[in-house]
This record gives structure tokens, sequence and C-alpha cells, in this order.
């Protein structure tokens, strides 16, 4: 850990689950607002002009500063749950799924490519393992939902997510820190400066420290699973040089390095590996038994070490009154290694790690026009360079695997290590074998992926009528790409070796008897079997990755994907505070290439293509500011027909690959509301309802993964003035129906028996959560006359219990895994401003 990872935070309780039915209307609370004092919109850029939200023709929610800073909201996941159609699930900083109705977007190969978009300050971070930021010191959230490629760019295929950071303002000097602590040992630490240099020039600071320790226990000692650990820093120098002329210069940094994933086994009962007593159940909501043995990666414990930094430079030039150039220039790159038992038992069957590493360089210039009430638009181009790869060594004990494999490991109280060795050794006909068994055999797997992208887009708005206008864009991309694909392991494997040299024995028989009619001898069965075996024992054979030639050189595949999306929106407006629209729009994910082992050692890299996916949208929507301002409701509903979609399975090897599963569809409704109610009576409530299905293919009829069919969340912020200053309570109430965690939605057509790999077929659809809910409640105290506040907080405080993803590696197995959803959690918080 660096020395700025060494700092000590202390202070801050955690992060209140934030809530806003009409997130697009969040407001910086007033003690007793006059009781017409309308509720305030965020301005947003989603069409490259500022807007306010009821001005946007689409579905878009929106978040300042200061109601994430009143409600606590530190991270997406928190920001998620009280936007419709939006979801995350953060199974750690490393692994986060963004979901946009019904889509999700998490893949970890460096050869895959976003359905959801996430960006700041306009620079694509959408690469998975370097996607998750926290979220400190903004001015705004935007979450745009529906294809917005033309608008947005690369990987929007059905939304985006811009986080807009706060730059440095050289008309004031501000200073802000908040302080708290909570249950688990949750720690914050959040420091802001902002320094006017000159009337031109301005720096501002901003930095958090945040951790918790686990809440599901380590049944083996050690550090808990699932906990945090992150220091961020942030450094922004805004300069204008001129009237007209501005730049922005943005240089981020964030680490984590949190403690192992508590992947929890449904099938193997935590024990004692050495005694096999039982020290824990089956349930995904107790402790877990896991541990990295053998010396894995060096003697790394489970856990994260992940670390992100890049550079952003904005540029605007107000050539006229109407006419503006903007320029982005970034560089971005992360980190991240992490270990993890991934399949939930207490016996050193696998250990796995992931070394994920991506560089992305980009260069935008965009011209906008707004002159006047009739015409407005912009055009542009981009360039978009990026080099990614992600490596996943896998550590294999082959004595345990040699039972495990074979089907020979009691379920679901297992063996001791020490039995297992015992067996093997006592077992007439493995006793001379049991030498040639690795207990840390190793195997590599890596994905490549190299990006050049160009990209020429241009938008337009047209008012016909004072009433209606109309918009059309248009994005052209053309990628010249390389995939590419390693394996390599570590010495030789017995367990493979023998199995080769089994079947090489059971060829033979059968060729013999169908040749002769006679069973061969014994010792001719044994001299075939030993002939093979030391010819397999020659070779770098792998148990689930073959090497490739020289025993890990890279092979590579090039190949170029180009194509179109557009949108097309109607927009008429009833009066000043009402308006619908309707839009027709299209997205594009590109094609993609997905290496893998071949049968055989040092054989061919073996490529599988998924053509490029599309969404076809039609949408609907209605926009409306009631009651004199004091009440803010939007609704959209939508329809999508996909071609090619694009997923992830297993193939027999274990490496997972994305494919085409053919068409899909989906259908829905989104609606948010925010009202004024009276003077210090705020109340927010949002609905989601999004069916979405394949359509054929591999998949037909099966839910979209991670895809609720209904979401919920419903708030109040109250507050009341007395002598002494104001106090309020907030709370909120989220709620989602059942979910699936795979597209193959844990059915047992999908996972069958395979020799090697998957001992026993997996014919229990348990890898699903049920329905939920989970109550926050939040209380605090600002006095009359003073620069800090106080808060109380609980997020489920009902501590319900759920899990926030099942399946996972342990799945390809046959042995599911599950994780823990958080527990009840509390804490205070205290804020300074100066």
């Amino acid at each position: 850990m660096t020395e700025f990872g060494r700092l000590k935070s202390f202070g801050l309780g955690v992060s209140l689950v934030a809530l806003m039915a009409g997130a697009a209307h969040a407001q910086t609370p007033v003690a007793q607002p006059p009781v017409n004092e309308p509720i305030t919109e965020v301005v947003v850029t989603v069409q490259k002009r500022e807007q306010t939200l009821l001005s946007v023709p689409a579905a878009v929610t929106a978040f300042n500063s200061s109601f994430m800073n009143d409600l606590g909201i530190t991270d997406f996941q928190e920001l998620a749950q009280f936007v419709p159609g939006f979801e995350v699930q953060d199974q750690s900083p490393n692994n986060p799924g963004f979901i946009m109705r019904g889509i999700t977007s998490d893949s970890g190969t460096a050869t895959g490519e976003a359905r959801v978009s996430v960006f700041q300050d306009g620079l694509s971070i959408s690469r998975s393992r370097g996607a998750y930021i926290e979220l400190f010191d903004l001015n705004r959230v935007e979450i745009a939902k529906g294809p917005q490629s033309t608008l947005f760019g690369r990987g929007a295929l059905i939304g985006a997510v811009n986080v807009i950071q706060n730059k440095a303002d050289p008309t004031d000097f501000n200073a802000a820190a908040q302080v708290g602590f909570g249950n688990y040992d949750y720690r914050l630490t959040e420091l802001m400066l902002n320094l006017p240099v000159n009337d031109k020039l301005a720096v501002r600071l901003a930095t958090r420290f945040k951790s918790r320790d686990g809440y599901t226990e380590n049944l083996l000692g050690g550090e808990d699973f699932n906990s945090l650990d992150t220091r961020a820093a942030r450094a922004v120098i805004s300069y204008a040089p001129a009237e007209k002329l501005n730049f922005d210069l943005i240089v981020n940094y964030q680490e984590d390095t949190p403690a192992g994933t508590g992947f929890k086994s449904g099938t193997f009962t935590p024990t004692n590996p050495q005694t096999g007593a039982v020290i824990g159940d089956l349930s995904p909501h107790s402790g877990a038994a896991l541990s990295a043995v053998g010396g894995f990666k060096g003697g790394r414990d489970l856990g994260l070490e992940r670390y992100v930094w890049g550079t952003t430079l904005l540029g605007r030039y107000e050539i006229s009154d109407s006419l503006t150039l903007s320029s982005l220039s970034a560089y971005r790159r992360f980190t991240a290694s992490e270990v993890f038992d991934a399949d939930g038992m207490s016996l050193p069957l696998t250990v796995f790690g992931e070394d994920a590493y991506g560089k992305v360089w980009t260069q935008e210039l965009r011209l906008n026009y707004d002159g006047n009430d009739k015409l407005s638009w912009f055009a542009g181009v981009s360039y978009f360079d990026e080099e990614a790869r992600t490596a996943v060594p896998l550590q294999i004990d082959e004595r345990v695997a040699s039972v495990f494999l074979t089907n020979q490991l009691p379920r679901p109280t297992p063996l001791a290590y020490p039995f297992i060795q015992a067996g093997l050794q006592s077992t007439p006909s493995l006793a001379a074998l049991y030498p040639l068994l690795d207990p840390a055999h190793r195997e590599t797997s890596t994905s490549y992926g190299e990006t050049r992208s160009f990209d020429v887009f241009g938008d337009i708005t047209y008012r016909l009528t004072p009433k209606f206008e109309i918009s059309a864009g248009v994005r052209y991309t053309s990628d010249d790409k390389t995939s590419g694909y390693s394996a390599s392991v570590v010495g030789n494997s017995g367990l493979a070796s023998i199995s080769f040299a089994q079947s090489t024995v059971t060829s033979y028989v059968t060729q013999y008897v169908q040749a002769t009619g006679m069973m061969p001898s014994s010792a001719q069965q044994t001299a075939v079997f030993n002939q093979a075996l030391t010819g397999a024992l020659s070779l770098p054979l792998g148990i689930f990755k073959q090497p490739t030639a020289g025993n890990g050189n890279r092979i590579d595949r090039d190949f170029d994907d180009d194509g179109f999306t557009y949108r097309l929106v109607g927009r008429y407006l009833f009066s000043d505070t009402l308006n619908a629209y309707a839009s027709l729009s299209r997205g594009r994910q590109p094609k993609t290439l997905s290496g893998d082992s071949g049968s055989t050692p040092l054989s061919a890299a073996v490529f599988t293509e998924a053509d490029s996916e599309t969404v076809d949208s039609l949408e609907a929507g209605i926009k409306a500011r009631l009651f004199d301002g004091r009440m803010s409701w939007d609704s959209a509903v939508y329809y999508y027909q996909y071609d090619n979609f694009q997923t992830s399975v297993a193939t027999s090897t274990g490496n997972v690959i994305t494919v085409s599963a053919g068409e899909a569809k989906a259908y829905g409704l989104e609606t948010q509301a925010y009202y004024r109610a009276k003077p210090g009576i705020d109340l927010f409530a949002t609905y989601a309802y999004n069916h979405a299905r394949f359509g054929n293919g591999l998949y037909d009829g099966n839910h979209f993964r991670l895809s609720p069919d209904h979401t919920v969340s419903l708030g109040a912020r109250l507050k009341k003035e007395f002598g002494l200053g104001t106090v309020s309570f907030t709370p909120s109430y989220v709620w989602q129906s059942e979910v699936y965690f795979d597209d193959n939605n844990d059915l047992p057509q999908f996972q069958p028996a395979v020799a090697g790999l998957r001992p026993v077929a997996d014919t229990k659809q348990d890898e699903k959560q049920d329905a939920y809910g989970l109550l926050n409640l939040r209380l605090g105290f600002k006095p009359a006359n003073g620069p800090w506040e106080v808060e109380l907080f609980g997020t489920n405080v009902t501590d319900e219990d759920y899990i926030k993803d099942a399946g996972n590696v342990g799945d390809n197995l046959g042995i599911a895994t599950f994780i823990q959803g958080e527990p009840s959690m509390y804490g205070v918080t205290l804020k300074l401003k100066y």
C-alpha cells in the first residue's frame, strides 16, 4: 500500500441510501421555505447545451451536489437505487455491474464492450474494472436512459451516466469537511479546499478516505469479507485567460484495497480443512471459510489492489454569441489485481486471481451553435485509443481436484484435507500416482484488446413552431481492433496427465475389442497407460486451460468494424409547464472476438466472433411542472428490439467468452415525481416496470440477468425549524421484485454435468433473489447560527437478508456461490463548511 493509502481516516458515517423519486429535481434544503416556493430543477447538458430537465426530450434523471450531500450519496450503488430504470451491482470496486432498463454492462474481459457508458466530465471510463469511482465534490450526475450513442458515443448502447466534477472557482474562497463513523468500524473523512489565485485562475483540491470492516465473517480467521478501503483525491486548475476562453485541468486518483469478496458456497458446508469439524452452515447470510494458499501470487491474501488515475483537459472558446468550440483531451489508466476463493469452500480446491490493466487516450472537438429560438446544433469528431489486458491466474490443488472432479467429495460436509491425502495414498490404484498430483498447479489465461476508433457526429434541433420542435442526430463510428489471447501453465499437471492416459486406455480397449473381439490383457492396458502417461508428462498440459504455442505466446487477430447510430425526436409544448415527446433511436455495440484455448497443449487459440449488437428503440414521454412549480413529474414508456444480443457463456474449458444469443425484446414504463406539499414537507417517489426477455436463440423466453420487472422507491424530506436551528428527518424505502443473476436463469438444461469440469449437473434453481425491500432513515440537526450540522443515519434498518449476486465462477464447476447483501448499518456524521 502506498503512503497515501496508509493515511488514517476517522469520521463519517455511512452514506445513506439516497433517494429522490423525481430524481431529476435535487435541490438545496432551505429551512421552512415559503409555501409557494418552487423546487429547483437541475440544469443538464445531455444535448450538449445547458437545459432544464423539463426541456430535454428524453428520460433523464439528474442529481446535483447539494441533494447528494444532504442524503449521503457516496457511490453508484446508492445513487442507482432511486433512479427508475437504473441499477448498480457493487460486487466489489473491481467488479461492478451497471444495469440500464434490464441491460447489464459488467464484462471484465479485455475484448468486451460496454452497453452502459460511464463518463467522467465527458471521458469514457466504461471499462468495467476502472469504472467504479467515488462520488465526491461533484457538480451533478446525469443519467440518460435509452440508446444514447448519438449524443454520448462509445458504449452508450442503452444509456449513459455522466459524472460532472466541480471546477475551481476564482471568485470565492471556500472549504468544507465531513467526518463520521458507524458500525462495522465504518469511517469516512472528506475535505475540500477552493483557492482563488487571481480573477482568472483558481485551484480546487478534494479528498475522500472511506473504510469499513467486512460484514461476512471469515470463519478461518483474518479479515472479514466484503469490506471497504478507499482513498481518492482530485486536483482541478481552472484558468480563463480571456473573457471567452477557459480551460479546466482535472487530475483524479483513486485506490481501493478491500479484503476479499465473500463467495459463500451453497453446496459445501464450511469446515475446518484440517479436522473436518463443521464451523458454519450453508446460509448465504452467515460466515464463509475462504483462503488463499500455496503461495499463490507471491503469497497474496484474498482481496483487491486497484489503482486508477487520469488527467483531463477541457477547453471552451466562445467564437461568437451563438457559436462555441469545445475540446476534450484525456488520458486515463488503471491497474487492478484481485485474489479470490471463487469455489466458496474451505478446502483449497481452487484460488483465482484477476490482473486487469487498461489505458485510454481520447481527443474530441465539438462545435455548438445555439443562436436563436429556431435552431441549435452541434457537430464534431473524436478519436479513441484504448489498450486493455485481463489475466486470470488459477491455482488448483490436484489432490482435492481429483476427488472433486470424480464426484467423490462428500456433500454437504466434505472430507478434511488430511483424510483426502490419506485416502489417495491408501488406494492401491492411486498410491503410485499420488506423487504426481501437484498441490499447487497453476494455469493462466489472458485476453487482450486494442481499439483505435474514429467518430464523426452531428445533431440538430429545429423549432417548426413555437410549440413543436424536432431533433435529429447521427454518429458514424469506425473501429480498428485487435483481440488477443494467451495461456500458460507452470509445470506439468499430474491430474491432467493421468486423465489423458486413462482416456487413451479406454480408446485402446475399444479399438482392440472391435478388431479382435477380445479384451486386451491387464499387462497390455498397463503398458498403454504408462506410455501415454510418460508422453503427457513431457507436455505443458493444463486441466482447464491448454497453453498456447511457446507455453504462453500471445495470438492476435485483427479486424475492423463500423456502423451508424441515429436518433429522431419530436417534442410538443402544450404549455410552459407541460410537454410531451416521442423518439426513434438506434444503439449499437461493436462486434467482438473472444479467444480461448485449443483442445491440446500448444495448439492454436480458438476465436469466437459475436456480431455487432443493435437495439432499435421507440420511446414516448411526458414531463410536467405542476402546482406553481412545487411538483415535478415525468413518465416514459419504451419498446426495444435487439438483434445479435451478446451474452457471456462458459466454454467447456471454463473460459468465459462473448457469444450472440439471438434476438431479445424489452418494453416498460418509468415514472418519477417530486412534490413540495407545504413548507418543510417534500415527498418523492419512483416506479419502473421493465419486461425484458430473450426472443429466440440460446435463451429463448429467459429473463435478462440482474433485471427485476418492478422497482419502487418512496421517501420524504421533512424539516422543522425551532429557535436553535432546523431538524430534518428523511425516511426512504426501496423495493424490487425477483431477479436472476445469469441469463441462463439457472435452468438445469444449461448446466449439465461436464466431464472434467462440472461433475454433477446443477438441477436446483436457486441462483436468484426473491422480492425484497430496504428501509433507510436519516435524522439531522443544523443550528440557526453555525457552519456545522450533524446527522444520524441507518440503512437497511430492518436488517433484511438478501443476496447481491449468485452463481459466479463457482457455477462453472457446478458449485454456485452467493454474495451476501449489506446488513443493517448505522452511524453519525458531522459536516463543516466555511
